[in-house]
């Protein structure tokens, strides 16, 4: 009988433990759902939002869940780390002008840039604070930017729910100083449940285009190939989007995360020519070959989106795959030379004028 106590008061304490651990904010388990809107979205049937092309998640000869992270978290290849700090610059981002168009990236898939005057970051990971840092540890040399070294923010774009895109640390600290935020559909729940007021909100589904800045701009929330959650619940109950920002008779392309499909040439056709394109290099695996960009589909979207000018994110800061860490440079700069493409390539920290 004692022991059985015993036991039952170890399960109790490690119930309460994952309790309390799983009541962390930045988890999102205890926000209130909207469901209304995205039950009505096209975008979401049979339950869950469904890419425009049949989707698996995990491809090649590992293709189930457990095998593949089993995989991942035993692979011992040094190559996915660099061995030494990686060189980034630190830019003094509040005195930057905004009379000129220029990006600071900040290594992965976070950046800022302005056009026609107005400032848009775009999925800032900035902060590493538990429980983020369990899944993700930046690069030696390259977290060198925090929230408090951003200035006033117009736009806040969040491309989708995934902790390398959607962090609460840095979003908790920067929700006074951002005027307006842009996210797909579900994500707004989020926000609200870190602190964020409606009227900062602007939820989009696909296609959904909205005016800003008193008619001065527009973004237009267009398709992505790739899949949501958080960590626990049912897959994709929230929307992800790639965006299209207008301004000042100029357009950046946020591509946002996603596999190769069709979107590419359909956005070339409805937009035309596209001033920047930032998309995504890098995590990418024969395991999941549908949901992030290959090296080999990478030359197939630049080629469909004929994008004046292209710079390449989500690489260079954490290790999501298994691929050598520099590869991701070394494919995009192939590629540029082969097509003559006006690749931007910069250290973490540079302001590049485009």
């Amino acid at each position: 009988m004692k022991a059985l106590l015993i036991i039952l008061g170890v399960i109790l304490l490690l119930a309460g433990m994952g309790l309390a651990v799983l009541s962390h904010p930045a988890f999102g388990l205890w926000r209130h759902v909207s469901k209304e809107r995205i039950q009505a979205s096209p975008n979401y049937r049979d339950g869950m939002f469904q890419n425009q092309e049949p989707t698996p998640q995990f491809t090649g000869d590992s293709a189930s869940t457990k095998s593949t992270l089993w995989r991942f978290l035993t692979n011992k290849d040094t190559l996915r780390v660099p061995q030494q700090p990686i060189p980034a610059v630190k830019t003094d981002l509040k005195s930057l002008p905004t009379d000129s168009d220029w990006l600071v990236w900040f290594g992965h898939s976070s950046y800022l840039f302005c056009l026609n005057g107005k400032r848009y970051l775009v999925d800032p990971v900035l902060k590493p604070e538990w429980p983020a840092t369990l899944m993700m540890k930046p690069f030696a040399g390259t977290d060198i930017y925090r929230p408090e070294d951003l200035p006033s923010i117009d736009v806040l774009i969040i491309t989708h729910e995934h902790w390398d895109h959607m962090e609460y640390a840095t979003l908790r600290d920067i929700r006074n100083r951002v005027k307006q935020v842009i996210c797909p559909l579900g994500i707004a729940d989020y926000l609200r449940y870190w602190g964020y007021q409606d009227e900062q909100i602007m939820e989009m589904d696909w296609y959904d285009k909205s005016s800003i800045f008193n008619l001065q701009s527009s973004i237009t929330a267009l398709p992505s190939r790739h899949f949501s959650n958080r960590l626990l619940g049912k897959r994709n109950q929230t929307l992800w989007a790639s965006f299209m920002v207008e301004a000042g008779g100029r357009k950046v392309y946020i591509g946002g995360d996603g596999g190769y499909d069709k979107r590419f040439a359909e956005i070339r056709e409805r937009f035309g020519s596209v001033d920047l394109a930032l998309l995504e290099n890098g995590q990418y695996n024969a395991n999941w070959k549908y949901i992030h960009t290959t090296p080999e589909d990478l030359e197939k979207v630049i080629l469909d989106l004929q994008a004046k000018q292209v710079f390449t994110v989500h690489h260079d800061k954490f290790a999501l795959s298994v691929h050598p860490w520099y590869e991701p440079d070394s494919v995009a700069h192939d590629i540029a030379t082969k097509h003559n493409i006006l690749l931007l390539d910069a250290l973490i920290g540079t302001v590049v004028n485009y």
